[in-house]
């Protein structure tokens, strides 16, 4: 069977995968935006698992249960904050997607759901973000054949028109996933 990639609107709590990702910040504990949105809908539970996890560095992932969310798992990965593009803020996006495709595959998670990781207060360019994003999820298909579905889960119209034609400008370029 061959991985898919969708891109989709709509809001990332309420998608039905196996995992979703959270653009968390490096406590884990909460925030605004995408993060605070995962941990109102996954409910207490998810608060105290990630205290007992202790943090996470950024373009790192770390693994939980989904708690109230209908995903299994959320994978919560911490972004770069944009300080210009001169402190390698793009290789540690890659590695954000990187690293949660990676503890999907390793968790058996056959569907997964992205947000676009730090372009929000992180204030990380869109454009630049989706076409990392892009190509990272792309390869890693292509490469291990894995997860079978990847959605990007993009919240406004704006977003979801910028990734749309990022896609469609880089898929003609991508290999076919196996």
């Amino acid at each position: 069977m061959e991985a898919t990639i969708r891109i989709v609107r709509g809001d990332i709590t309420r998608q039905e995968v196996d995992a979703v990702v959270n653009a968390a910040n490096t406590s884990l504990l909460g925030g605004g935006g995408v993060d605070g949105a995962i941990h109102r809908a996954a409910g207490p539970g998810l608060l105290e698992e990630c205290r007992r996890i202790g943090g996470c560095p950024t373009g790192e992932a770390r693994m939980t249960g989904g708690h109230l969310l209908s995903a299994r798992f959320v994978i919560h990965t911490v972004g770069p904050v944009w300080q210009g593009g001169g402190h390698g803020e793009e290789e540690l996006l890659a590695k954000c997607y990187r690293n949660s495709l990676r503890l999907a595959l390793e968790h058996g998670a056959a569907s997964l759901a992205f947000p676009s990781i730090s372009t929000g207060a992180y204030g990380f360019p869109i454009e630049r973000a989706c076409r990392i994003a892009l190509a990272e999820v792309s390869g890693f298909l292509r490469d291990h054949g894995a997860p079978a579905l990847v959605l990007f889960v993009c919240f406004s119209a704006e977003d979801y028109g910028t990734y749309t034609e990022a896609w469609d400008r880089l898929r003609p370029c991508v290999t076919s996933a196996r």
